[in-house]
């Protein structure tokens, strides 16, 4: 063998090794981010318990085509969500894991989408970065893990708008020619000649599962970052496109069947849904969840930690430093307009939720990725600042967790220091303390490749370690202990006082029935789950007989019975 064959040889085996270092680390992003401990807590606040409720009675009811609350038609959301957990709890059982699997498929399916696109767009290290970014964003791990129907919604349209992206032609054959899909003079290209059909099918598909995830609202924003793409392109011969009768009739076939057999069984759907829970919900203050225009601002920053910091580029860097390909210019204008017409549109309703921009986190996460790539080729300097903020990053994020732990006053008279002060200490203080100066090291030495790779393993070390002592905190997030307290003494009786819609929902996932509230007029002794505020307005009412459980504050359990009535002293007798 000469020399030069070895090399060669020697090259080809480490090729080899270096992707299956990537595809290895990838693997393990997805695993850690989107499935690890799935049922580390219970049921978090008002939502998860409701749609898990409504799942499990699919399953016990076998109708499949109304969903139901404690028995009644509940048309908040459509069905898409249900049926994945109803599906997930047939498999595996009713549980947290099962409830949130869909979810967590539905991020992976949305990240796979994306990473397609940017292979196809921008190449293979920008999709390998995008695998590895996107699903450790704060956002998508979060959302992920909720057993809700906002993570379904999200990859649907995701995966719609991917769809769009190739029948319009932003991602053509790696070998074709170079296209202006940018310019004011823009016509369809050879590739639009070759209709998409299998784009196009999927792209009606998935678009339909999107409306069957929360509603008309998908048509609005898929439709609105389309419009104002042809609007600023002049590209409404190609945009009409995405109209094509076999896009039409699948999303057809995928979303109208439910509506017509929903709304023919249940003659109010059709107001209660569209009327109360889609129009009023936007454009009234009726559901309580009034915010300022400006904070899906935040939110959304929020949602992109630790990597938000490299938006930055298409605002310093990417003027003169940005793609020269004409493909990957248009793909970043048609990705920011995806991205802000979420955040744009839901900053004019009345109700704003955190989840109403989930669906603007996988494209702002693949211009991320586009800048951790060229920024790090074209302006190393901008990679560097970046790796220094995400390292700050870091290290208030430490500051934040030991103030909260141990300097602010615990939340209930167990000190936290005991359940898990040590354990947090040593799995997520010193880590984000040591891997936050080790990447400022890092950026400082300008070894760039090096820093973004150490910042990375930081961050999910950290992920592993939050989802690791998570479930000591399970009695102060969730009402699952509680509701295994009452199950031990027996549930039959239990009743809720002035419980918060968080709990009162998750009480009554885990006891299998609508829980009542208790009143004076009962007059039996009863199980009384309470918050500890509570617990001196309940004594003027009745006799506490016993404490089961008092570990947390939003939900004490105690055993009651009606207070005796005292004795009258028999009045006293005159002097004869």
């Amino acid at each position: 063998m000469t020399e030069n064959e070895m090399q060669a040889e020697g090259g080809n085996g480490t090729q080899l090794a270096a992707r299956l270092g990537w595809a290895l680390l990838i693997l393990a992003t997805l695993y850690v981010c989107y499935f690890r401990h799935l049922g580390a807590i219970g049921f978090v606040g008002p939502d998860e318990p409701r749609y898990a409720w409504v799942a499990r009675e699919m399953v016990e009811s076998r109708d499949w085509v109304t969903p139901r609350l404690y028995g009644q038609p509940w048309f908040e959301k459509p069905p898409l969500y249900y049926w994945g957990a109803a599906l997930s709890f047939k498999l595996f059982g009713a549980s947290e894991a099962a409830a949130r699997l869909p979810s967590a498929v539905s991020a992976l399916l949305a990240t796979l989408a994306l990473a397609w696109l940017a292979w196809r767009v921008y190449g293979a290290e920008t999709a390998r970065w995008l695998l590895l970014l996107l699903p450790t964003t704060v956002g998508m791990i979060g959302f992920s893990r909720a057993a809700a129907t906002d993570m379904p919604f999200s990859a649907m349209l995701t995966i719609a708008m991917v769809c769009a992206a190739l029948a319009l032609g932003f991602a053509p054959s790696r070998d074709s020619g170079v296209l202006s899909l940018v310019s004011s003079s823009y016509s369809r290209s050879e590739v639009l000649a070759r209709t998409p059909w299998l784009a196009l099918f999927l792209f009606g598909f998935f678009l339909g599962a999107a409306v069957l995830a929360k509603g008309p609202v998908a048509i609005i924003l898929c439709g609105g970052s389309v419009f104002f793409w042809a609007l600023f392109t002049n590209g409404w011969r190609d945009a009409f496109h995405l109209l094509h009768p076999l896009a039409t009739a699948s999303f057809s076939l995928t979303a109208l069947p439910w509506y017509v057999l929903c709304a023919s069984r249940n003659p109010d759907f059709l107001r209660v849904f569209l009327i109360e829970h889609n129009y009023q919900r936007f454009l009234t203050p009726e559901f309580h969840h009034v915010r300022p225009f400006w904070y899906f601002g935040p939110v959304v920053l929020i949602a992109l930690l630790p990597w938000v910091t490299w938006l930055a580029w298409f605002l310093f860097g990417a003027r003169k430093g940005g793609d020269a390909d004409s493909h990957a210019v248009a793909m970043t204008f048609f990705l920011a307009l995806w991205a802000f017409l979420p955040v744009i549109f839901f900053s004019a309703s009345k109700s704003k939720l955190p989840g109403y921009v989930l669906p603007s986190v996988p494209p702002l996460a693949l211009l991320i990725g586009r800048a951790f790539v060229i920024s790090a080729k074209r302006k190393p300097w901008f990679s560097r600042a970046a790796l220094f903020l995400t390292a700050l990053l870091f290290l208030a994020s430490a500051i934040w967790v030991m103030h909260d732990v141990y300097i602010r006053p615990p939340w209930t008279h167990v000190p936290r220091t005991v359940l898990i002060g040590g354990i947090l200490l040593l799995s997520y203080v010193v880590p984000a303390i040591v891997g936050g100066l080790v990447v400022i090291v890092a950026a400082v030495l300008n070894r760039v490749s090096a820093g973004r790779m150490l910042a990375l393993l930081v961050f999910l070390f950290l992920v592993m370690a939050s989802t690791h002592y998570l479930p000591k905190l399970n009695p102060h997030l969730s009402v699952k202990t509680a509701a295994s307290e009452i199950k031990t003494a027996g549930d039959e009786s239990a009743y809720a006082y002035q419980l918060s819609r968080s709990w009162l929902y998750g009480l009554n996932f885990y006891l299998h029935r609508e829980v009542p509230e208790w009143s004076p007029s009962v007059k039996s002794p009863a199980i009384v789950v309470t918050p500890r505020a509570s617990l001196t307005e309940l004594k003027n009412h009745v006799e506490i007989v016993a404490v089961i459980s008092d570990s947390w504050d939003d939900a004490n359990v105690v055993r009651v019975r009606p207070q005796q009535a005292q004795p009258q002293s028999e009045p006293a007798q005159p002097p004869r």
